[in-house]
């Protein structure tokens, strides 16, 4: 039977936290000795990032951490899941440690602690350090034993001070964004790569899990960006293609993880492209984790389209529904949905919700005033509901991050799109509260009840 959730709030000891991740927000990428990542190198290549943006100053966290952290105090923030930067900690990504990027972490580690607030890392958010790309990236089957040994370093750092750790963050998105499509780091776009950015992304993940099992003494999961698929149409061809759709972006990482094998689907989907991978690779990536990380913000209802590369699927817009301006739908029923998923198809994991948000436009506001933004606020409100159905069903839901703390670097959108409950202008680098950071601080305080 499911557990007792109360109606109108959460259960005791639910975590309610917001997420950032390294290049979105910090700045200074090559500060103190740091290297570069793929993503400083894809930024400040012409063409790639809206407006030639780069994340070189970002919101200035690497500097305003102390400052930032007082807002997330105000905030009422019981966790705080950041990024760790790969090259600040090994400026070539293997060999020589850099001792000022292990500090930066460790007082902000130690900052939030001191404030009450739990620390929670991720490891990987999409910067892989360039003279990594250099020697192959995500297609080198080394990639794995880099990843460890990294993971290795910062485990015997800070394990006496994170609870929740998590491997990799999206990892659809490196593969799919920056080897497929090319609209991401490193910028590649080639069927034949994508497959092996795969494998080796979950290779890594496993390793990363197997080092952490030697040293750690907390937990350590997963975090994969789920886009449910609902079928355009009882279509023949439809309900293939949506198949299709959800193996490649749904099902094709968190499964090799939770079950040892990817779905059956990426065949069709690759041909030729998608090998036959090593029993013992499967083994080496189906380690045991303690959570499943989901980030979720839309839904997709899929049709068959024979000119979609390579899925033959496209989606089909929702007009009955409001959209972000990042033209999504907001469609929190798809959260429930996408939770109970989980539960029924891999044994009711426990989950924690690592990312949910919203970029809508921000009205001009006062000096000094609160920046209301209803749209968010009411995404917010719907989507915690959404989770709360879910747990009332049976889920097993441990905690909620808002995307995003701050307004940010959106990756190849550059500062052209606002996540955040706290508005950053760019230029003076002045943080402003937004009605939606107030509300959440009201969930917190009241463990959800506020939302009903």
């Amino acid at each position: 039977m499911p557990r007792e959730i109360p109606a109108q709030h959460f259960p005791d000891g639910f975590l309610w936290g917001c997420a950032t991740s390294a290049y979105q927000i910090e700045g200074s990428p090559l500060a103190d000795g740091a290297g570069a990542s793929v993503w400083h190198r894809f930024s400040h290549t012409p063409g790639r990032v809206v407006a030639n943006e780069t994340g070189d100053i970002a919101c200035d966290h690497y500097r305003r951490w102390e400052s930032d952290i007082d807002l997330m105090q105000r905030l009422g923030l019981q966790a705080y899941r950041f990024s760790i930067a790969w090259a600040r900690i090994l400026p070539e990504g293997i060999g020589r440690v850099n001792p000022l990027g292990l500090g930066f972490y460790e007082r902000l580690i130690d900052r939030l602690l001191a404030k009450g607030i739990q620390p929670t890392a991720t490891l990987f958010h999409w910067d892989l350090p360039a003279a990594l790309d250099d020697r192959g990236g995500w297609l080198n089957r080394d990639s794995a034993d880099w990843f460890a040994e990294y993971a290795d370093i910062v485990y015997r750092r800070f394990d006496d001070r994170i609870k929740l750790w998590a491997t990799l963050n999206e990892p659809w998105v490196v593969s799919d964004n920056g080897y497929l499509h090319g609209t991401a780091a490193p910028g590649h776009r080639n069927i034949f790569e994508a497959p092996i950015a795969t494998h080796n992304l979950m290779r890594a993940h496993g390793a990363a899990v197997q080092a952490y099992r030697a040293t750690g003494r907390h937990q350590i999961g997963l975090v994969v960006n789920i886009e449910p698929k609902y079928a355009a149409s009882q279509a023949a061809d439809d309900l293939a293609a949506t198949r299709r759709a959800e193996a490649q972006m749904n099902r094709q990482f968190i499964e090799p993880a939770l079950l040892g094998r990817y779905p059956q689907e990426m065949r069709e989907i690759f041909g030729d492209a998608w090998p036959d991978w090593p029993a013992a690779d499967l083994q080496q990536i189906h380690q045991p984790i303690d959570f499943v990380g989901l980030n979720y913000y839309t839904r997709s209802v899929t049709k068959h389209d024979p000119q979609a590369w390579p899925l033959r699927a496209t989606p089909v817009k929702q007009t009955q529904h409001p959209h972000t301006e990042m033209g999504w739908e907001v469609f929190p029923q798809g959260l429930t949905d996408t939770l109970l998923w989980i539960k029924d198809r891999y044994g009711n994991p426990p989950v924690y919700i690592t990312e949910n948000g919203a970029a809508f436009a921000d009205p001009a506001q006062a000096d000094g005033e609160l920046l209301e933004d209803p749209l968010r606020v009411d995404y917010f409100r719907t989507h915690i509901r959404a989770v709360h159905d879910a747990l009332r069903a049976g889920a097993d839901v441990r905690g909620y991050f808002a995307w995003s703390m701050l307004d940010n670097f959106e990756w190849a959108l550059g500062y052209s799109k606002r996540f955040g409950i706290i508005h950053v202008d760019y230029q003076t680098q002045k943080r402003t509260l937004k009605a939606s950071a107030t509300f959440f601080a009201d969930v917190i305080a009241s463990n959800g009840a506020v939302a009903f």
